[in-house]
């Protein structure tokens, strides 16, 4: 019997799953193909999409299995079945506390926003987006108390839905000493280093041969290009999973390793999708465990990766190739030394290591205030504005490139940002270990050959979708809990030998 209910269980998972794969390709589509008039058809088609995928996710018959399934002793014992059940269990809950009507109203108006939001941020015009983002909180109010236990704040109820277990307070614990080691790095780099050449992020290369190049060093990242692709989107993304993976760069005509950063940030998302299980696909044990570990698949091939001297030594002859004769008189040292500038910057997605997630941390503190009423939407340009002062010393000129900037909060994506950081903690602690288990990791980053670590993570990460918690996988992986001091310590070493202090 129990049997039976568990492949019920399933069947009915993999087609909730289509459908909200379907989805997917709708907003992948909005983002990059759609034509400037689909707007309002398209918040249609999600919307009616996100109802049906709701109601399949409620159907009693799914907490009718769940429970026949829990009280089996056989499949409680097991870790792998108990992992799947967990997890549905979960998923079936939360999806329970929530009404259609509004799961309907918030993907329509997610559609509506983020066309809002993305003319707003081209006029750098806020208050074109003001009504969309007062609209907004006012549904995620609405379903953060449905979602919140006793105890939880509203933004922990919804940050609980990206990375399970996380909250404010530790948040706070954890942010306020990596702030201040941060800030201090910042300022021993100031005083005492020497500062490498950034004329490489000034030189103006043809947008096809930027594309290119990243195209290049995506493939030979082992990104499998027949079962995904990479187009451009005004905010780099990565969405679907398995045998459909869609990733966006964007391309300045100068900066091109802000192009090049920001496809091996989406590839590692990428990678990690295609490396899940496809035996479970549809159910957890096919799903990423959290935004935080797949933040640390980006991070990890960005920066540990990317910003190495190894890999440089490597990828110097591809943008010789690539970018043409422009790109010659720049040696791989050079680049490297260019890739790893620390500099206060007003965008996060172009910020260098040690401030990015100062950036995070503004964000964190803005939603929070916004979510608790602390904060009204009419003052959110003033106090963005002045916490990137205070924080980062910086002067925001516009609202585009101040707090109209990231497309999440058009998306309905309040607790996410937090993520971010977690995704670097994790990928530091996750780098010490891939280094560990391959002996000759520099020399295959500097051969340009990189299956072996993506092996590495597939074994170790990829493959076990939800069957561990974040903090469980964190430990079997790395032996550690996660802290912030295998990053701050990778941090420290790499920029004071490039700052030559």
């Amino acid at each position: 019997m129990a049997k039976a209910a568990y492949e019920e269980l399933c069947a009915h998972s993999k087609k909730t799953f289509v459908l909200s794969s379907a989805a997917s390709v709708l907003s992948w589509d909005q983002e990059t193909g759609m034509p400037p008039g689909g707007g309002d058809l398209r918040a249609l088609q999600l919307a009616e999409l996100a109802a049906l995928s709701h109601e399949r996710a409620t159907d009693p018959r799914i907490d009718a299995w769940l429970k026949v399934c829990e009280q089996d002793a056989a499949m409680r014992s097991d870790l792998f079945l108990h992992a799947n059940l967990r997890g549905m269990r979960r998923d079936y809950d939360r999806a329970t506390l929530l009404p259609e009507s509004l799961v309907r109203e918030l993907a329509a108006t997610e559609s509506r926003a983020q066309k809002a939001w993305a003319q707003a941020r081209a006029d750098s015009n806020y208050a074109g987006f003001q009504p969309w983002l007062t609209r907004m909180l006012e549904l995620q109010r609405l379903k953060a108390d449905c979602l919140k236990s006793s105890g939880q704040s509203r933004w922990d109820a919804l940050a609980d839905l990206y990375e399970p277990g996380m909250n404010a307070t530790d948040l706070r614990a954890l942010f306020t000493p990596l702030r201040k080691r941060l800030v201090e790095l910042r300022a021993k780099l100031d005083a005492r280093g020497r500062k490498p050449d950034e004329s490489l992020a000034k030189v103006e290369f043809e947008v096809p041969r930027q594309e290119a190049f990243v195209r290049a060093v995506l493939s030979a990242m082992t990104f499998d290009f027949t079962r995904g692709r990479l187009d451009r989107s005004a905010h780099p993304f990565c969405c679907g999973t398995l045998d459909d993976v869609r990733l966006t760069t964007r391309f300045h005509k100068d900066n091109v390793l802000d192009a090049l950063g920001s496809t091996m940030h989406e590839g590692g998302h990428g990678l990690y999708e295609q490396g899940l299980d496809k035996d479970h696909q549809g159910t957890p044990l096919a799903e990423a465990v959290s935004l935080g570990i797949h933040e640390s698949q980006s991070r990890l091939w960005e920066n540990h990766v990317g910003k190495s001297r190894a890999f440089w030594q490597w990828c110097k002859q591809n943008a010789m190739r690539e970018l043409g004769p422009l790109a010659v008189p720049f040696d791989a040292d050079m680049i490297y030394r260019t890739a790893n500038v620390v500099s206060p910057s007003l965008i996060r997605v172009e910020a260098d290591e040690a401030t990015y997630d100062l950036h995070v941390m503004v964000r964190f503190e803005l939603e929070t205030a916004l979510l608790h009423g602390d904060l009204d939407v009419k003052d959110l340009p003033l106090q963005w504005n002045r916490l990137y002062l205070d924080y980062l010393g910086v002067e925001v000129p516009d609202d585009r490139r101040g707090c109209l900037q990231d497309v999440h909060w058009s998306c309905g994506l309040f607790g996410y940002f937090p993520t971010y950081t977690l995704g670097n903690l994790y990928a530091a602690q996750f780098a010490a270990a891939a280094r560990r288990a391959i002996p000759d990791f520099d020399d295959q980053l500097a051969r340009g050959t990189f299956a072996d670590l993506r092996e590495w993570l597939r074994s170790n990460i990829h493959q076990h979708g939800r069957r561990y918690t974040p903090s469980e996988l964190c430990q079997r992986v790395t032996s550690a809990p996660l802290s912030s001091e295998a990053f701050l310590s990778y941090l420290e070493a790499k920029l004071c030998a490039v700052y030559e202090i």
